[in-house]
Protein backbone atom coordinates (compact mmCIF):
# COMPACT_ATOMS: atom_id res chain seq x y z
CA UNK A 1 0.00 0.00 0.00
CA UNK A 2 0.88 3.76 -0.53
CA UNK A 3 0.84 5.04 2.79
CA UNK A 4 -0.18 9.36 2.95
CA UNK A 5 0.30 11.60 5.71
CA UNK A 6 -1.40 14.16 4.32
CA UNK A 7 -4.85 13.69 4.64
CA UNK A 8 -7.04 16.77 3.72
CA UNK A 9 -8.03 18.19 6.68
CA UNK A 10 -11.73 18.30 7.56
CA UNK A 11 -13.47 21.37 8.45
CA UNK A 12 -13.25 22.67 12.21
CA UNK A 13 -15.91 22.12 14.69
CA UNK A 14 -17.64 19.61 16.57
CA UNK A 15 -16.75 15.89 14.94
CA UNK A 16 -19.23 13.65 14.05
CA UNK A 17 -19.73 10.16 15.29
CA UNK A 18 -18.02 7.85 12.65
CA UNK A 19 -15.41 8.37 10.14
CA UNK A 20 -15.39 12.44 10.30
CA UNK A 21 -12.69 14.02 11.51
CA UNK A 22 -12.21 17.80 13.24
CA UNK A 23 -9.47 20.13 13.42
CA UNK A 24 -7.32 21.76 11.05
CA UNK A 25 -3.87 20.29 10.02
CA UNK A 26 -0.98 22.76 11.24
CA UNK A 27 2.38 23.13 8.26
CA UNK A 28 3.87 20.01 7.44
CA UNK A 29 2.74 16.37 7.96
CA UNK A 30 1.57 14.91 10.91
CA UNK A 31 2.49 11.49 12.85
CA UNK A 32 -0.82 10.21 13.64
CA UNK A 33 -1.81 7.98 16.97
CA UNK A 34 -4.44 6.37 18.06
CA UNK A 35 -5.52 5.81 22.11
CA UNK A 36 -7.60 3.70 23.20
CA UNK A 37 -10.00 5.08 26.37
CA UNK A 38 -9.64 8.32 25.14
CA UNK A 39 -13.05 9.60 26.07
CA UNK A 40 -11.63 10.37 29.64
CA UNK A 41 -9.04 10.29 32.64
CA UNK A 42 -5.75 9.41 31.46
CA UNK A 43 -6.73 8.79 27.54
CA UNK A 44 -8.07 12.11 27.45
CA UNK A 45 -5.15 13.79 28.65
CA UNK A 46 -2.88 11.95 26.90
CA UNK A 47 -4.87 12.26 24.00
CA UNK A 48 -4.54 16.24 24.37
CA UNK A 49 -1.40 16.02 25.38
CA UNK A 50 -0.23 14.21 21.74
CA UNK A 51 -2.14 16.85 19.94
CA UNK A 52 0.21 19.62 21.55
CA UNK A 53 3.02 17.81 20.78
CA UNK A 54 1.83 17.75 16.91
CA UNK A 55 0.43 14.20 16.72
CA UNK A 56 -3.35 13.92 15.17
CA UNK A 57 -5.74 11.36 16.54
CA UNK A 58 -7.42 8.53 16.39
CA UNK A 59 -9.93 8.18 19.30
CA UNK A 60 -11.07 5.15 20.26
CA UNK A 61 -13.80 4.14 23.26
CA UNK A 62 -17.09 2.61 23.73
CA UNK A 63 -19.31 6.04 23.73
CA UNK A 64 -19.27 8.64 21.14
CA UNK A 65 -19.84 11.77 23.21
CA UNK A 66 -16.84 12.12 25.02
CA UNK A 67 -14.51 11.44 22.22
CA UNK A 68 -16.68 14.12 20.51
CA UNK A 69 -15.91 16.41 23.48
CA UNK A 70 -11.87 15.38 23.27
CA UNK A 71 -11.83 15.90 19.48
CA UNK A 72 -13.53 19.42 20.21
CA UNK A 73 -10.09 20.37 22.08
CA UNK A 74 -8.09 18.97 19.94
CA UNK A 75 -9.75 21.05 16.95
CA UNK A 76 -8.65 24.44 19.34
CA UNK A 77 -5.07 22.92 19.43
CA UNK A 78 -5.25 23.00 15.64
CA UNK A 79 -5.07 19.24 15.06
CA UNK A 80 -7.04 16.62 13.50
CA UNK A 81 -9.22 13.87 15.97
CA UNK A 82 -11.05 10.49 14.27
CA UNK A 83 -13.56 9.89 16.80
CA UNK A 84 -14.28 6.09 16.70
CA UNK A 85 -16.28 4.56 19.05
CA UNK A 86 -15.23 0.87 19.04
CA UNK A 87 -15.22 -2.21 21.30
CA UNK A 88 -11.72 -3.15 22.14
CA UNK A 89 -12.84 -6.52 22.84
CA UNK A 90 -14.49 -7.66 19.69
CA UNK A 91 -11.74 -8.69 16.99
CA UNK A 92 -14.31 -7.65 14.16
CA UNK A 93 -14.74 -4.15 15.65
CA UNK A 94 -11.04 -3.78 15.98
CA UNK A 95 -10.24 -4.88 12.30
CA UNK A 96 -12.86 -2.43 11.19
CA UNK A 97 -11.20 0.53 13.57
CA UNK A 98 -7.78 -0.01 11.32
CA UNK A 99 -9.61 -0.07 8.71
CA UNK A 100 -10.77 3.52 9.22
CA UNK A 101 -7.19 4.35 10.29
CA UNK A 102 -5.71 3.93 6.90
CA UNK A 103 -8.81 5.03 4.96
CA UNK A 104 -8.45 8.47 6.85
CA UNK A 105 -5.17 9.03 7.37
CA UNK A 106 -2.89 6.21 5.30
CA UNK A 107 -0.81 5.21 8.39
CA UNK A 108 -0.23 5.14 11.98
CA UNK A 109 2.92 6.23 14.03
CA UNK A 110 1.73 5.34 17.62
CA UNK A 111 -0.62 2.91 19.55
CA UNK A 112 -1.51 3.84 23.28
CA UNK A 113 -2.93 1.02 24.80
CA UNK A 114 -4.89 2.45 27.46
CA UNK A 115 -8.48 1.16 27.93
CA UNK A 116 -8.70 -0.38 31.44
CA UNK A 117 -11.16 -2.35 33.46
CA UNK A 118 -11.45 -3.39 36.94
CA UNK A 119 -13.76 -5.67 39.14
CA UNK A 120 -14.98 -5.20 42.65
CA UNK A 121 -12.72 -5.03 45.04
CA UNK A 122 -13.30 -8.54 46.54
CA UNK A 123 -11.28 -11.38 47.57
CA UNK A 124 -9.88 -14.00 45.25
CA UNK A 125 -12.37 -16.45 46.22
CA UNK A 126 -15.65 -14.34 46.07
CA UNK A 127 -14.93 -13.05 42.65
CA UNK A 128 -17.13 -14.68 39.78
CA UNK A 129 -15.80 -15.88 36.76
CA UNK A 130 -17.75 -12.90 34.54
CA UNK A 131 -16.06 -10.59 36.34
CA UNK A 132 -12.63 -12.49 35.80
CA UNK A 133 -13.02 -12.30 32.09
CA UNK A 134 -14.62 -8.94 31.66
CA UNK A 135 -11.55 -7.56 33.31
CA UNK A 136 -9.24 -9.96 31.22
CA UNK A 137 -10.98 -8.93 28.30
CA UNK A 138 -10.67 -4.92 28.30
CA UNK A 139 -7.17 -4.88 29.81
CA UNK A 140 -5.15 -7.96 28.04
CA UNK A 141 -7.39 -9.28 25.30
CA UNK A 142 -8.16 -5.46 23.84
CA UNK A 143 -4.40 -4.68 24.38
CA UNK A 144 -3.75 -7.81 22.15
CA UNK A 145 -6.12 -7.03 18.93
CA UNK A 146 -4.87 -3.35 18.88
CA UNK A 147 -1.40 -4.41 19.18
CA UNK A 148 -1.80 -6.97 16.60
CA UNK A 149 -3.48 -4.99 13.90
CA UNK A 150 -1.28 -1.87 14.59
CA UNK A 151 1.43 -4.71 13.71
CA UNK A 152 -0.05 -5.54 10.26
CA UNK A 153 -0.24 -1.44 9.82
CA UNK A 154 3.33 -1.08 10.83
CA UNK A 155 4.80 -3.77 8.89
CA UNK A 156 3.44 -2.70 5.41
CA UNK A 157 3.11 1.29 5.61
CA UNK A 158 6.01 3.61 4.17
CA UNK A 159 7.97 4.60 6.15
CA UNK A 160 7.66 1.59 7.79
CA UNK A 161 7.42 1.36 11.87
CA UNK A 162 6.09 2.65 14.62
CA UNK A 163 5.77 2.87 18.53
CA UNK A 164 3.03 1.08 20.68
CA UNK A 165 3.22 2.09 24.19
CA UNK A 166 1.14 0.14 26.86
CA UNK A 167 -0.76 1.54 29.96
CA UNK A 168 0.76 -1.53 32.63
CA UNK A 169 -0.04 0.02 35.91
CA UNK A 170 1.84 -0.33 39.12
CA UNK A 171 0.08 -3.53 39.80
CA UNK A 172 1.94 -5.02 36.81
CA UNK A 173 4.44 -5.06 39.21
CA UNK A 174 3.24 -5.66 42.99
CA UNK A 175 -0.74 -6.21 43.43
CA UNK A 176 -3.25 -4.28 45.45
CA UNK A 177 -5.07 -6.52 48.08
CA UNK A 178 -8.48 -7.74 46.37
CA UNK A 179 -7.45 -7.05 42.84
CA UNK A 180 -6.76 -10.67 41.63
CA UNK A 181 -7.71 -9.84 38.42
CA UNK A 182 -6.74 -6.72 37.72
CA UNK A 183 -3.51 -7.90 38.55
CA UNK A 184 -3.04 -10.71 36.44
CA UNK A 185 -3.77 -8.96 33.37
CA UNK A 186 -1.53 -6.06 34.47
CA UNK A 187 1.59 -8.81 34.74
CA UNK A 188 0.46 -10.26 31.08
CA UNK A 189 0.33 -6.96 29.47
CA UNK A 190 4.51 -6.61 30.61
CA UNK A 191 4.53 -10.04 28.65
CA UNK A 192 3.02 -8.96 26.32
CA UNK A 193 4.76 -5.40 26.00
CA UNK A 194 7.98 -7.64 25.70
CA UNK A 195 6.84 -10.05 23.71
CA UNK A 196 6.06 -7.24 21.26
CA UNK A 197 9.32 -5.45 21.47
CA UNK A 198 11.40 -8.60 20.56
CA UNK A 199 8.76 -8.78 17.54
CA UNK A 200 8.65 -5.32 16.29
CA UNK A 201 12.43 -4.67 16.39
CA UNK A 202 12.78 -6.59 12.97
CA UNK A 203 9.97 -4.31 11.47
CA UNK A 204 11.28 -0.71 13.48
CA UNK A 205 8.18 -1.14 15.69
CA UNK A 206 9.44 -0.11 19.18
CA UNK A 207 6.73 -1.38 22.30
CA UNK A 208 7.21 -0.04 25.57
CA UNK A 209 5.00 -0.30 28.68
CA UNK A 210 4.39 2.86 31.16
CA UNK A 211 3.13 1.91 34.74
CA UNK A 212 1.54 4.47 36.45
CA UNK A 213 0.67 4.57 40.04
CA UNK A 214 -1.66 6.62 41.84
CA UNK A 215 -2.61 9.90 39.36
CA UNK A 216 -5.34 12.18 39.79
CA UNK A 217 -8.13 11.46 38.88
CA UNK A 218 -11.73 10.82 39.69
CA UNK A 219 -11.18 6.95 39.29
CA UNK A 220 -7.94 7.47 41.30
CA UNK A 221 -9.00 9.29 44.17
CA UNK A 222 -11.65 6.26 44.33
CA UNK A 223 -8.84 3.58 45.05
CA UNK A 224 -6.92 5.88 47.27
CA UNK A 225 -9.01 7.20 49.72
CA UNK A 226 -9.14 4.48 52.63
CA UNK A 227 -7.24 1.96 50.04
CA UNK A 228 -7.25 -1.24 51.57
CA UNK A 229 -2.83 -1.93 52.49
CA UNK A 230 -1.40 -5.46 52.61
CA UNK A 231 -1.47 -5.42 56.42
CA UNK A 232 -4.83 -5.11 56.49
CA UNK A 233 -5.18 -1.37 57.50
CA UNK A 234 -6.55 1.30 55.15
CA UNK A 235 -4.95 4.39 54.31
CA UNK A 236 -5.59 7.15 51.81
CA UNK A 237 -2.77 7.44 49.51
CA UNK A 238 -0.65 10.13 48.11
CA UNK A 239 -1.68 11.17 43.96
CA UNK A 240 0.34 12.53 41.87
CA UNK A 241 -1.07 15.56 38.91
CA UNK A 242 -1.87 14.38 35.79
CA UNK A 243 0.60 16.50 33.63
CA UNK A 244 3.35 13.82 34.65
CA UNK A 245 1.71 11.04 33.32
CA UNK A 246 1.16 13.22 30.09
CA UNK A 247 4.57 14.69 29.74
CA UNK A 248 6.38 11.14 30.17
CA UNK A 249 3.89 9.75 27.63
CA UNK A 250 4.48 12.32 25.48
CA UNK A 251 8.52 12.01 26.00
CA UNK A 252 8.40 7.91 24.58
CA UNK A 253 6.43 8.99 22.14
CA UNK A 254 8.74 11.81 20.91
CA UNK A 255 12.12 9.19 20.92
CA UNK A 256 12.87 8.48 17.18
CA UNK A 257 12.41 4.86 16.84
CA UNK A 258 15.64 3.69 16.97
CA UNK A 259 15.39 4.02 20.94
CA UNK A 260 12.53 2.69 22.84
CA UNK A 261 11.83 2.81 26.56
CA UNK A 262 11.17 -0.92 27.49
CA UNK A 263 9.43 0.10 31.12
CA UNK A 264 9.33 3.13 32.85
CA UNK A 265 7.59 3.32 36.08
CA UNK A 266 6.17 7.27 37.25
CA UNK A 267 4.30 7.31 40.57
CA UNK A 268 3.30 9.23 43.42
CA UNK A 269 6.38 9.60 45.38
CA UNK A 270 5.16 8.85 48.92
CA UNK A 271 2.54 6.19 47.48
CA UNK A 272 3.28 2.82 49.56
CA UNK A 273 4.10 1.08 46.73
CA UNK A 274 8.02 0.19 47.80
CA UNK A 275 7.38 -2.49 49.80
CA UNK A 276 3.88 -3.39 49.16
CA UNK A 277 2.53 -6.99 50.01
Amino acid sequence: MRARRDAAPATAGAAKTGSAKTGAAKNGPAKVALVTGAGSGIGRAVSLGLAGAGFDLVLVGRRAAPLRRVAEQIARLGRQALVAPADVTDADAVRALFDRVVSGYGRLDLLFNNAGSNARLVALDELSYEEWQSVIDVNLNGAFLCTQQAFRLMKRQRPRGGRIINNGSVSALVPRPHCAAYTASKHAMTGLTRAAALEGRGYDIACGQIDIGNVDTAIGTHITRNALQADGSTAEEPRMPMRNVVEAVCYMAGLPLAANVLSLTVMATRMPLVGRG
